[in-house]
Parts: C-alpha cells; structure tokens; sequence
C-alpha cells in the first residue's frame, strides 16, 4: 500500500488523460497518471494520429513530386521511396512529442506511474503490488481495434492500423477490409507510394455517417485516385498462404461467394472501449451493450468518484473530443461550470483532398424534419485552389430555413480540416451564414470557398 494520497487518479496516458491530468494540477490537485504502455501518448501518439499522419504527409510528398511536379514546372529524373528514412521520420516525431508530455507532467509536478491499473475500490486503484487511494478517479482508457470474426490478424499478412503503420515493404496489393476513416486514409499511404488499393464495405456507401453527397463525391475521388471499391460486401473469411491472403466475399444481401486474393491485408472495421481488466465489477460499474461505461452530464459512472471520458463513453471516438471531455471532468471536480458540446466536435478524413464536417448532415436534418437552406461552392471557383493545383471538391453550408442558424458544415477541399475550424467557432456562439458572409477574408486563401458557401445560402455568392 502506497502512503501517498491523491486528489486525482487517471488511468491512461492517452490524449483524454494526459490532458485530463494536466488540467488538474493547473486547478491545484495533487494528480498521478497511470499508463500500462511504457510510453504517454495513448494509442493516438503512439500507433494512431500522429505516426499516420506522418506517413500520410511523406507519401503525399513524393506523390506530388512524382505525379504532379511537373504541372508547376517541377521536373524530377527519378523519384524513388526510401521506405526505412520514412518510418524513421515518423518515429522521430512520435518519440519527440512523447518526450514532451513525460516533460509536461514534470513541469506540473504529475505522478507518472507506469502499469496496468485495476480499480479495487471508489477511492482505490492497484498497480502491480501497490495501492493508490485517491479523491477521485477517472477512467481513460480509451479504445482498441474491433476484430473481424473469421479473419484473425497476425500484424504480418493480416494488419490492424497498428501493423500497417510498420510494413517493411510496399504492398503489390492491399486489401482494405472498412471503408471508414481509418481505412481510407491508411489506404492512402500506400496506394500513393504504389500499392494496388481494394477497399472492401459491408454497407453500400464509404464513410458511414458523413454528408451522403460529401461521401459520393468523396468516392469519386478515390476512384480517380486508383482506388477500387467493393461496397455492400462482407469479408466471411481468410485464409493465408505464403505470401498471399486468399478472403472469402459474399455480398451483404445475399448471393455467391467469391475469393479476392491480396499480399496483405488491413481490418479497419472500426475500434471498441477498452475497459478490460479495470475491475469495473468490483465498485457495481456494468457497461453498455457496445461495451461503453455510461456516465452523467458531469462524467460521472453510477459511483459519484469515479469519471469516464473519451472512448469508452458514448461519443465519436476522436482524440480532441476525448481532450475537451477530460478538461471538462477535472474542472467539474474542482467546482467549476462546464460545458462540452458534441455537436461542434468536428471530423477530419486526412486524406488529399481531406474531408471536414461539424454538425449536423442533410440526412440527419431530413429525418429530423428540420427545414434547412443549403450553400454550396466548388474549389474550383476558389482562386487560391486554382493557383495550386488542388481545386477539387467543394464547401457546404446548411442553414436552418427561418433563423439561418448554421446546423452542420462539410468540407470535401485542400486543408478541410484547417478550413472546418471557421464553422467550429461560428456555431459555438450559434452563428449564422449571414455571419460567415459578412465577414471579411484574406484573399486569396481556401477559406474564401466557405464565405462563398454562406453567400450561397441566400442564392448571392460573388464568384460562380
């Protein structure tokens, strides 16, 4: 039994609770962090955002000089893949900002405390042989990937995001089992540096949840891009022979079975909570039917001590959500008003072109019965998109019909997910279009394309 008594303990290092543990000891809380991984960061540092991200920037690089160099006056003899330099740079920059958060909990006096953590009771956590007590605990455990029955993943020929973030060599053909976010954009990766590209879906549309007419066009896209599509097909099965996976399709709806064979292949269905092992049980904490602890307004579990934020509540499973959840917890420990609105959280496929959206689709708004305005305005009457190159895609703005608050905003461009942050704020305060409108934007920048948008709205955009 550890002597030491907290105010706050986090378990996991993750963007929920590394944000979360920081916020504490801003507020004066004496804090410790508790991450079974060896390394703070959470799955999005380490195997997730950034090293994906990394990837998605140096493979972009070399398609842009090998593909498109040459349009901007750019010729280049030969342009090769220096796959080890590109994983290094990835490494660097995850050791780097793993590095700087270990600082940060210095900076803020934060226990770090490495291991598996196991609730024992409300005021209890064990790690190894030792027991902490503390005031309060929060849970951040985050998330871990959805396995696919029938195909089990190795991390050689059959990968999660993880595996297919440290493949030694390009794919001659990778096969992408989800056409959602993770996919998409790991997708991407490869096929840019030269790998054939088959993206297998359950339903029969890519992105499930996004704007329909942003998700066609999203298709298009990729297709465009090399890209191929097998949508309202269910992966049944997988079978790994030497060199190849040999996977068994059989559409959605019922019919024949056919064999789609690949060098390796990616799962990306999707992510569950990870709650396991956390002793849930033992304080009277049961989770949802997907696995997700459920929680009040304040963050709070059925027992007033103990806090869930981030992935394993309900809620999209994306880092910043997880980052504001976790300021939001801590400040409503130490007595202070909160407020988190999950409907400005915004999503970003970083892909080329990326796409963006906040609030509400024409769907959601359609089913909902609510009467909206729609303003809409392509890249390619957007000056700055025109100068460099990237002018597909377009911005949309949907506007409620009577007051012309903005209910959702997408975003399919160059640098959507910069772009998406305009419609982030102005729907915080419960803006308009007509406020968009009147605002006046730096020119020529991409953001002109959301301006144009919100003109649009009222049918009096300038440039189309």
């Amino acid at each position: 039994m550890s002597s030491e008594q907290f105010d706050l303990i986090v378990i996991g290092g993750g963007p929920a609770g590394y944000i979360a543990a920081i916020r504490g000891a801003q507020l004066g809380f004496k804090v410790a962090c508790i991450e079974k991984r060896g390394a703070l960061g959470g799955t999005c540092l380490n195997v997730g955002c950034i090293p994906s991200k990394a990837l998605l920037e140096s493979s972009k690089l070399f398609s842009e000089v090998k593909n498109h160099g040459a349009a901007h006056g750019v010729k280049v003899s030969k342009v090769e893949v220096d796959l080890p330099a590109m994983m290094a740079q990835k490494s660097t920059a995850v050791e780097g900002l793993t590095q700087g958060i270990e600082g940060l909990f210095k900076k803020n006096k934060i226990t770090y405390i490495k291991g598996h953590g196991e609730i024992v009771d409300v005021h209890a956590v064990k790690v190894g042989k030792d027991v902490y007590r503390t005031k309060n605990i929060l849970i951040a455990t985050g998330s871990d990937v959805m396995p696919l029955p029938g195909v089990a993943i190795d991390e050689k020929r059959i990968v999660s995001s993880t595996g297919a973030l440290t493949l030694d060599k390009v794919p001659e053909h990778l096969v992408v089992v989800g056409g959602g976010v993770i996919g998409l954009e790991l997708g991407s990766v490869w096929k840019r540096l030269g790998a054939k590209v088959t993206v297998v879906e359950f339903l029969d549309r890519i992105i499930p949840g996004a704007d329909g007419e942003v998700a066609k066009q999203f298709q298009k896209t990729l297709e465009k891009q090399g890209f191929n599509f097998k949508l309202g097909t269910k992966v049944t099965g997988a079978e790994t022979k030497g060199k190849t996976v040999k996977l068994t399709l059989e559409p959605a709806a019922g019919g024949e079975k056919e064999k789609l064979e690949g060098d390796v292949v990616l799962v990306a269905i999707g992510r569950k909570p990870y709650t396991e092992g956390l002793g849930l049980e033992k304080v009277g904490i049961t989770t949802d039917n997907r696995g997700r602890i459920p929680i009040n307004g304040n963050f709070q579990t059925v027992v007033p001590t103990i806090f869930a934020i981030g992935d394993v509540v309900e809620g999209p499973m994306l880092a910043h959500k997880a980052e504001e959840e976790g300021v939001a917890a801590v400040e409503w420990m130490a007595g202070q008003s909160i407020h988190v609105d999950h409907n400005t959280v915004p999503s970003v496929i970083y892909t080329w072109p990326e796409v963006a959206s906040v609030g509400k689709t024409e769907e959601q708004l359609k089913q909902a019965g609510v009467e909206y305005k729609v303003g809409k305005f392509p890249f390619l009457a957007n000056s700055r998109a025109r100068a460099i190159g990237q002018a597909e895609g377009f911005a949309k703005i949907l506007a409620d019909a009577k007051t012309d608050r903005i209910l959702g905003v997408h975003i399919l461009g160059p640098d959507a997910g910069t772009l998406i942050a305009e419609a982030v704020i102005t729907m915080e305060f419960g803006g308009s279009s007509e406020d968009i409108a009147r605002t006046c934007h730096a020119h020529p920048t991409l953001n002109e394309a959301l301006k144009e948008a919100a003109l649009a709205v009222d049918k009096r955009t300038l440039n189309l």
